[in-house]
């Protein structure tokens, strides 16, 4: 994995949980705003598959389990359109909330993918 793309999608990941929570406690149901925070964090998800696809190949393979990476991987990127799908479904300030929940779950997943890729020893 590429650092400063991880700090980009942990940040961008943090700052569209704290907006959704902050906004959903408010009582704001979802928006444009906040289905695009989540869309933002999907397309990034989307070029970390294409990145973790053409990583080993260019010289920077995992240093721990690429299964363990993928298992990570692939539900980090189903989690922003299940968040938006739910709050598509129940347009209440609640289904903003679990979006910024989702929000913050991927953050926490980037993150731990990146130590799966860089820190441990396979």
């Amino acid at each position: 994995m590429i650092l400063w793309f991880t700090l980009v999608q942990v940040g961008v990941a943090v700052v569209a949980a704290l907006l959704c929570v902050v906004l959903g406690l408010a009582g704001r149901r979802p928006s444009d705003l906040t289905v695009g925070a989540l869309a933002l964090i999907e397309v990034l998800l989307i070029a970390q598959i294409v990145v973790a696809l053409i990583a080993p190949f260019a010289g920077n393979p995992p240093s721990g389990s690429l299964l363990e990476y993928w298992v990570y991987l692939v539900p980090a990127a189903l989690l922003p359109p299940a968040g938006v799908a739910w709050a598509l479904l129940e347009r209440s300030k609640w289904s903003t909330v679990i979006m910024g929940v989702a929000a913050a779950a991927v953050a926490v997943m980037v993150w731990r993918m990146h130590v799966i890729w860089t820190v441990q020893i396979g």
